[in-house]
Formats: structure tokens, C-alpha cells, sequence
């Protein structure tokens, strides 16, 4: 069984080679899916009405729920970030689901992971800086003590890296386990004992580090604009 990430075209523009990844591939179906329900839900917007039913009730109750997801995890002042982080919940969460479509899961390559956390570690110290100046500043190189300037540095660089881990280690094992599965059990254990797995590894665990990727991301955020 080979676990690797293939690569699927090269692409030789100029004399540079760009390498088309099975990651990327996958990222852009799955791009292109959030895309379409983008433009399913702004067309179903024009016909909306005042007295909400069907499809319009199921959309506002999502935007109602990650409004609330964002203020009681970052607070008031960071919700204009909710547009963001309701962008990334969604892709992490198709990118976690893809499994159950014969798709490698984006989120299964640490690259992908990692870009997304590097995100948020750009904001966690932009907003930081923007809303507490040289307090910020202080609790990083100063506080509790000038000495412990390097582990609080250390601290801070290991945010992206724990973040990223996280969500591809456990998306990761689960693609493991679901090959070796389908790879080394017989034929009639195939029949029943990979859709309870499936659902565990792909939706409830698909799920549940989406919103702990969510919520962390949003709470670093939070603690650093708010102190």
C-alpha cells in the first residue's frame, strides 16, 4: 500500500517544472464545490422573504450559529473576522468529508494544514500589535520576565505548528487506518465494519477537528487582541 501524495501532471512553463499534486487537485474540486454553493445561495438570497422557510431557514440558522461561534470565542471586536473563519470552517470541513467521495483529503497533507495556520498566525500577532501597540509587545519580550523572552518566542512558533499538526495527524490516521483496512481485511468484513468507520473517521472526527481547529484559531486571536 502506498500512503503517499502522488503527482499527478508536470507542467513545464519556461523551463520551470510545476508539479500538479493529487493535494491540489483535490483542493481545487473542493474550491470549486464551495464556489457553486456560494452561487446557489446568493441566487436562493434574490427570492428570500421576510417570513423565512425552507432553504432560507437552514442558511440563517448556520449565520446565526458562527456569529455566535465567533463572539464567544474571539469576542466583539474580532466578529468582522467570523467571514474568514466561516471560509476556512467550510473548506477544512468538505476537505475532512472528501473521504466519503473517494477523494484524498486535502487536509491529509500537511502543507495544506499548515499554510492555514500560518494564516492565523499572521493574524494572531497583527491584531495583536493593532489593538494592544507596545502591551503586546511587552507580554511577548518582557513579561513575566526578560529572561523568558526565548520560550515565549518559542511559544508563539509553535502555535502554527501544533494547530497544523493536529488537523493532519488525525485526518491522516484515519485515511491510514481506512487503507489498511480495505487492504488487508477479507471480503466479508468489508461489508459492514468500514461504514461504521467511515463514519467515525471521516464525519464525527471530520467534524469535530474542524471546530477545534475553528475555535483554537479564533481564541488565539481573541486573547491577543484582548490581552
Amino acid at each position: 500500500m502506498n500512503f503517499d501524495i502522488r503527482n499527478l501532471w508536470v507542467l513545464n512553463i519556461g523551463g520551470l517544472e510545476i508539479w500538479i499534486t493529487e493535494t491540489m487537485l483535490n483542493t481545487w474540486i473542493i474550491g470549486a464545490a464551495l464556489i457553486a454553493l456560494a452561487i446557489a445561495a446568493r441566487i436562493c438570497f434574490k427570492k428570500f422573504k421576510d417570513i423565512p422557510s425552507g432553504f432560507q431557514n437552514v442558511l440563517e440558522a448556520m449565520v446565526e450559529m458562527f456569529d455566535k461561534f465567533v463572539r464567544s470565542s474571539a469576542g466583539d471586536r474580532m466578529y468582522f473576522l467570523g467571514y474568514w473563519y466561516f471560509t476556512v470552517f467550510a473548506f477544512i470541513l468538505l476537505s475532512n468529508l472528501s473521504g466519503l467521495f473517494f477523494l484524498r483529503p486535502p487536509t491529509a497533507d500537511w502543507v495544506t494544514t499548515f499554510g492555514i495556520a500560518l494564516v492565523t498566525f499572521g493574524l494572531i500577532h497583527a491584531m495583536g500589535y493593532k489593538y494592544r501597540r507596545g502591551n503586546y509587545l511587552r507580554s511577548i519580550f518582557v513579561e513575566p520576565s526578560p529572561v523568558l523572552a526565548p520560550l515565549n518566542v518559542i511559544g508563539e512558533l509553535a502555535r502554527p505548528i501544533s494547530l497544523s499538526f493536529r488537523l493532519f495527524g488525525n485526518i491522516l490516521a484515519g485515511l491510514v487506518i481506512m487503507n489498511l483496512l480495505y487492504g488487508m481485511a477479507p471480503t466479508f468484513a468489508l461489508i459492514l465494519i468500514p461504514s461504521a468507520l467511515h463514519f467515525y473517521f471521516d464525519v464525527f472526527a471530520g467534524i469535530l477537528h474542524t471546530y477545534i481547529f475553528s475555535v483554537l484559531s479564533l481564541t488565539f486571536v481573541g486573547i491577543a487582541a484582548e490581552g
